[in-house]
């Protein structure tokens, strides 16, 4: 039967796998059929996700993309590839007031620089066939709202955004589309920070901005992933897709 979004004979990169959205994007897009590339930091959750995928000919390439050798090597053993989705990235919360150059550096370097690169990188080393789809995770926060403590992970992400539109003007000539997702609070790492941050009232305030009355799962936003990197989507570049639950329309 016809689906256009089964993922049945694409190979398709993922960072950040190791853990929360990446890990769900992961799963999800190897039970739609793909061949999975998972990359991640850290050698023990990466093999968890890697135990969790669905089918065969999977493959996990540890690196950090901070490390130049380590990005190296991930261009040396990556296959060519149909879909490609830039997850990794770290939540740092801090005020104004205590924002230090060393954390800046690291949240801007992990969250915008790094995602920037290895896409060049990819492109220039021919790893991304013509007709791929080039996805990134970015956030609500930065492009629709901002919120106490997000200042840097706003800039860090609003910035992916913005490359997002040039680099989809840049690449269509390949036929290589460029989007982004913008979620809402996910079940992940940034959870638990704002559990140590913020006080059990001011969360619970926060969950009830949300209509649909629940934050959201990393399968939520995997399956935004899976339409972007199908056939689907074979009109769509350039464009900053939101998945909050309704959050932004308050």
């Amino acid at each position: 039967m016809y689906n256009p979004f089964s993922l049945e004979g694409k190979t398709i990169l993922i960072t950040g796998a190791s853990s929360g959205i990446g890990r769900g994007i992961a799963i999800e897009c190897s039970k739609m059929g793909a061949t999975v590339i998972i990359t991640g930091r850290n050698v023990e959750r990466l093999n968890e996700t890697y135990k969790s995928l669905a089918g065969k000919n999977h493959k996990q390439i540890v690196a950090d993309l901070s490390n130049e050798e380590d990005i190296n090597n991930l261009l040396e053993e990556c296959p060519p590839l149909d879909g490609y989705v830039n997850s990794a990235g770290i939540p740092k919360l801090t005020t104004v007031k205590y924002i230090k150059r060393k954390s800046l550096n690291e949240i801007i370097g992990i969250n915008t620089i790094a995602p920037i690169l290895l896409t060049s990188l990819l492109i220039r080393s021919k790893k991304i066939n013509k007709g791929s789809s080039i996805v990134f995770i970015s956030s609500i926060s930065g492009v629709n709202i901002s919120t106490l403590g997000e200042s840097t992970y706003s800039a860090s992400k609003g910035a992916i955004n913005g490359f997002v539109k040039g680099a989809a003007i840049d690449l269509a000539s390949q036929k290589i589309r460029v989007n982004s997702i913008n979620p809402g609070l996910i079940q992940t790492k940034i959870l638990e920070l704002a559990n140590e941050m913020f006080s059990k009232e001011q969360i619970d305030n926060k969950l009830k901005q949300y209509p649909l009355k629940r934050i959201g799962q990393p399968e939520d936003v995997a399956f935004a992933a899976i339409y972007l990197l199908s056939d689907a989507s074979t009109w769509v570049t350039g464009s900053n897709i939101v998945i909050d639950g309704g959050f932004t329309l308050q």
